[in-house]
């Protein structure tokens, strides 16, 4: 009998033997912990889930988990040393709404910065989202948090800037010393549901009309929202592309799939071509490529897209944020576009997907009812574009390097944005007039975080919508 997994798409029974121990649960002479009944259930779910479709299932460690106390450790020592993306939570439902665009957030995106000097910590907005409170309080891209609280900004709390439900943060100005406090406001989170197509916009420069969109995460449910910043940019003559992905860490294939379907070229589109191929472990993929499921191991181009530019050249703003979905659209547009131009600094590297997993998957509702908040989001496949590109652990570094320079910024979708500037620059061959460039920084910094919510990691993660189990 067929079962369906059913999970959000991100773009993602064996007998224990443990070496050393003895059946009254000792190894090398000391008496370990028995879990609780509860503990040993979810640990069950999470051995029973990842030695079924985890990606590297036979590389699985040989741990008797009746005797592991956390099953958050537990899991985490189940990965496989390359594994950097796999998540456990005990919250699978605010991690399936936050993968729709709903969740509890300020609404800004920030970049967290360390001053060389001090080691003190600040944050500076990348972005803001309409109508949130981070917005309503007036905060825009550029702005620096240099106070939470009426205190400083420390290595232990500053996580609370994108998790706490209120607070107070002091923004601060640059001077020609350094930065200094100015205005304090108030803050409280809301939960929100946030449409990732923030900006689009038309440069006219040297005869081109050049079309920018910025899309902050791929979430198939705001498509539509895809479509109509198409069809605007198509209505107003729009002669070239620059989606701005610098800050985007991925989501659903089925959203990748859409963006790329309405940038390719016509034939390609309209022809259905593979976008990407999947490599599961060996028991899915023997079962789909027995059984001829090829849509369970081939992506394909949508010929039902209502705006399709046909474009031979397109352009992505990018980043270290620039993750999985993100990079499955660049490389898979790479098999079959002209020139698909990279523009700003090197990405994230994620060649990887990842499923939503819930004890429902495996277990009857009797038994999973218990534990029915627990969820993994373990790594599944790698993807290969049609040329056959998979494994770019290391990201892709840019035709055009650009420094984004977060203390000199310009609204998205502005000609003097730096990244934006050069893209512009080198599809029409002449410069951009550069209005007054900002004061250099006068202090040494590094930035060494960023962050939007509480499930920023999971947003690197490329989701699989629905996938056959096999019996």
């Amino acid at each position: 009998m067929k079962h369906l997994i059913k999970a959000a798409v991100l773009f993602i029974l064996a007998t224990l033997i443990v070496a050393g121990c003895s059946d009254d649960g000792t190894s090398g002479g000391e008496t370990q912990v028995e879990a609780s009944d509860l503990v040993k259930k979810i640990n069950k779910f999470i051995y029973t889930a990842m030695d079924d479709i985890y990606l590297w299932y036979d590389e699985l460690p040989d741990i008797d988990y009746n005797y592991e106390l956390d099953p958050e450790a537990y899991f985490n020592k189940l990965l496989y040393v390359d594994d950097k993306w796999s998540y456990i939570t005990d919250d699978v439902e605010a991690l399936e709404a936050s993968f729709e665009g709903t969740e509890k957030t300020y609404g800004w995106s920030l970049a967290f910065g360390r001053f060389s000097n001090t080691g003190n910590i600040f944050a500076i907005v990348e972005y803001v989202y309409p109508e949130t409170p981070a917005s309503a309080a007036g905060i825009k891209r550029g702005d620096l948090l240099v106070l939470m609280n009426n205190a400083d900004i420390t290595d232990g709390n500053y996580t609370d800037l994108l998790y706490s439900d209120n607070m107070d943060v002091t923004l601060g100005v640059l001077t020609n010393d350094g930065i200094a406090t100015d205005t304090t406001v108030t803050l409280s989170s809301s939960i929100l549901t946030l449409n990732p197509v923030l900006t689009t916009n038309i440069v006219e420069h040297d005869g081109r009309k050049i079309g920018y969109i910025f899309y902050a995460q791929y979430i198939s449910d705001f498509n539509s929202s895809l479509d109509n910043a198409f069809e605007s940019l198509v209505s107003q003559g729009a002669t070239d592309l620059v989606v701005d992905l610098r800050y985007n860490p991925g989501g659903t294939i089925a959203a990748a799939k859409h963006l790329c379907s309405c940038i390719a070229p016509i034939n390609v589109v309209d022809e259905n071509s593979i976008l990407v191929t999947y490599k599961w472990n060996n028991k899915y993929q023997d079962y789909f490529i027995d059984r001829q499921i090829m849509s369970q191991v081939e992506v394909y181009f949508d010929n039902q897209v209502p705006t399709k530019m046909g474009l031979n050249r397109v352009y992505f703003l990018t980043g270290s944020g620039t993750a999985s979905a993100s990079e499955l659209s660049i490389t898979g547009l790479k098999a079959y576009m002209n020139e698909v131009v990279t523009v700003g600094d090197t990405t994230y590297g994620k060649y990887t997907a990842s499923i939503t997993l819930k004890p429902e998957d495996y277990y009857n509702d009797a038994y999973s009812e218990e534990i029915a908040n627990w969820g993994l989001q373990p790594i599944v496949l790698r993807y290969a574009n049609a040329a056959g590109v998979t494994d770019f652990k290391d990201g892709f570094a840019p035709d055009i390097l650009v420094e984004d320079d977060l203390f000199a910024t310009f609204p998205l979708g502005d000609k003097n944005d730096p990244l934006f500037k050069a893209a512009i620059e080198d599809i029409t061959g002449t410069p951009v007039l550069a209005i007054k460039s900002a004061p250099k920084v006068p202090f040494e910094y590094k930035i060494f975080d960023r962050g939007f919510s509480r499930f920023d990691m999971n947003k690197r993660e490329m989701l699989i919508e629905q996938v056959e189990r096999p019996e």
